[in-house]
């Protein structure tokens, strides 16, 4: 009989959406006709653009006038350069384009970058953080087993909190790899430029590697504040980069992302040898990745068009919109809300004494309303609840009356 990878045994019982699927699933079949809002998962509600659909249709076309079979392994000229000029360049940032590789969503990325350093690597989150940054470690085998408050030995959590508005300074001790997230998902608070700086100022002194997740940095409304990690002087020597189509341009069913890694940044083998991560991340995508579908990437290309970025745009604002309503609703309501002003995510702290899962199921019951328990997010996050800008205006407005009148 094969023997089993006893790393995933590790894992808690399941991943955070399925779980919070499972439990709507099962109301709405108690409760049939149950009209039930949904401002849990972080998923888009608005059709693609005009000029996304359009490009997909050329692509069409094209792929009905000749073969395109596989694509360039880093991703198509055409988009590559467009990521170059669209994201990049306007910032000040000279990105080549072997430094990027085209792929079919960041949290692939996020989870699948893990596997070319060593399994001893130390690791560090901030926490609450996206799921796959701690459970694809656990997988891979560089922590122990989870403990009664839900944390992993040999991960090292950083709290996130009121008191540091969510986007905590470096820590004093050294650690290999550090996850961060601006926008962060799930508190919705922004990294500021001094934070950022202070964060390459301590990768470079510890000769540790920044692992930056900007998947939602369109929606950053402060233009003096940083939306790609390079904009900092001396992060192409610390810091991966990964960037992402799918809440800046509705692709979350379409599938299309990017990651950026500097030719300046390496790794160390035990004996001391400087080895490229370019390199390595190209060796890997090379062996198990088969890029993204052509159609699709003329698709993500047309983002960066004058049209596309201006419909782009406005369905940022859409959901800024919705993120402002349930910000000022709830805050109205008596509810302590944080967020919603660079993200589409509004973090609230719970009613006293009230757990996040408890906040999760008095909400469905109550509200039919769908949101996220903050400790599905790490520890730290009990005793806050996420909630999603992502619908459509009518809903939100619906779900804050909905939770007014029941949490009055």
């Amino acid at each position: 009989m094969a023997l089993i990878n006893e790393n995933y045994r590790k894992l808690q019982a399941g991943y955070l959406f399925p779980e919070i699927g499972r439990r709507v699933r099962a109301f709405t079949a108690e409760n049939a006709g149950a009209n039930v809002i949904r401002l849990g998962i972080g998923d888009v509600t608005l059709p693609l653009v005009p000029a996304v659909v359009q490009a997909m249709h050329d692509a069409v076309d094209d792929q009905a006038k000749k073969a395109f079979g596989y694509g360039p392994e880093r991703g198509y000229d055409f988009l590559v350069e467009a990521i170059r000029q669209g994201d990049f360049a306007p910032r000040g940032v000279d990105i080549a384009a072997d430094e990027i590789f085209v792929s079919d969503g960041s949290k692939q990325d996020s989870g699948n970058i893990q596997e070319v350093f060593g399994t001893d690597c130390s690791v560090l989150v901030t926490d609450p953080s996206y799921p796959v940054y701690v459970d694809t470690n656990v997988m891979a085998g560089r922590t122990g087993n989870c403990d009664e408050r839900g944390m992993y030995a040999g991960i090292h959590y950083l709290a996130a909190t009121e008191a540091n508005g969510f986007m905590p300074e470096p820590p004093a001790e050294r650690v290999d790899l550090a996850y961060l997230c601006s926008p962060n998902n799930p508190t919705g608070a922004v990294a500021t430029r001094a934070n950022l700086s202070a964060w390459v100022a301590w990768a470079r002194a510890n000769d540790a590697i920044l692992l930056f997740d900007a998947a939602y940095d369109a929606f950053i409304q402060d233009p003096a504040l940083p939306r790609s990690i390079y904009e900092i002087e001396g992060a192409k020597e610390c810091a991966i980069e990964m960037r992402s189509f799918s809440k800046r341009a509705g692709f979350t069913g379409v599938r299309c992302a990017y990651t950026v890694i500097p030719k300046a940044l390496h790794g160390r083998t035990k004996q001391g040898e400087k080895v490229s991560i370019n390199d390595l991340w190209a060796r890997r995508q090379g062996t198990k990745f088969n890029e993204v579908p052509y159609v699709v990437q003329r698709a993500a290309a047309a983002v960066f068009s004058a049209e596309g970025a201006t419909q782009t745009g406005e369905q940022v604002a859409y959901y800024m919109e919705n993120a402002r309503r349930v910000r000022d609703g709830l805050g109205s309501a008596h509810f302590t809300v944080f967020g919603g002003e660079h993200a589409p995510y509004i973090w609230l702290r719970t009613p006293e004494g009230v757990s996040s899962w408890d906040f999760f199921d008095q909400l469905l019951q109550r509200t039919h309303v769908v949101g996220t328990p903050g400790s599905g997010f790490g520890p730290a996050g009990e005793g806050y609840f996420r909630i999603s800008a992502f619908n459509s205006h009518e809903n939100v407005d619906e779900a804050i009356e909905r939770i007014r009148k029941a949490f009055a």
